[in-house]
């Protein structure tokens, strides 16, 4: 792959991590809930969703799901429920005062990864993305699987460093907002977040086919 078209398309995973979307929703609010050194764990379950995304589409998946109908709304629909319990959980979440390690305990670093996981992996958006950029970036005339690779880890890289920025700046704002009726605020904004991104997905359509 030559460097140019590496460096197009690095400069395109910034726009496109930096883009506020669900996963840094769920970042923001992990790190809220759980501080920065807890919270960040959810960004590794991203990025296993991630490469799982990428891994369909290199396999040739990502054709036929863009191309099925049925598929692709049981995929979005199914994100769609999950963004909705998530921000319910979080309009509901008692409010109490916080301290840097409150909630680290109720919550165990497994489920922190399966809960990113699952907000990336059940957007079909995500696949449908990627199945129309990446192509754009791969020659092929050569090794398909390293410039996959390649790609793979350039987007996880970014969206790791994107993903931290969110998840601390949460984790800043949990510092200063210790009150109860400050983190009830909050709570019910991370919840109307969670919902205004299931709107989103429930609105879109196959770009691809």
């Amino acid at each position: 792959m030559a460097f140019d078209t590496w460096l197009a398309f690095f400069l395109a995973c910034w726009v496109i991590s930096l883009s506020p979307g669900a996963g840094a929703v769920a970042s923001m609010s992990s790190g809220l809930n759980f501080g920065f050194r807890r919270g960040y764990w959810l960004a590794l379950g991203l990025q296993l969703a991630l490469l799982l995304q990428i891994a369909v589409v290199a396999a040739g998946l990502g054709a036929l799901l863009a191309a099925s109908e049925a598929a692709f709304a049981l995929l979005k629909w199914c994100g769609v429920a999950y963004l909705l319990y998530l921000g319910w959980q979080q309009w509901v979440a008692a409010a109490s005062p916080v301290s840097l390690e409150s909630g680290a305990a109720d919550v165990g670093v497994r489920k922190l990864v399966v809960r990113g996981f699952l907000v990336n992996a059940s957007n079909p958006k995500a696949i449908v993305f990627i199945l129309a950029v990446l192509p754009q970036f791969i020659d092929p005339g050569r090794p398909l699987l390293l410039q996959y690779l390649l790609l793979a880890l350039t987007m996880v890289a970014v969206d790791l460093v994107v993903m931290a920025g969110y998840t601390g700046f949460a984790a800043r704002v949990l510092r200063l907002l210790r009150e109860p009726h400050q983190q009830q605020v909050l709570n019910r904004v991370f919840g109307g977040l969670f919902a205004t991104a299931a709107v989103l997905l429930a609105g879109i359509r196959q770009a691809v086919r």
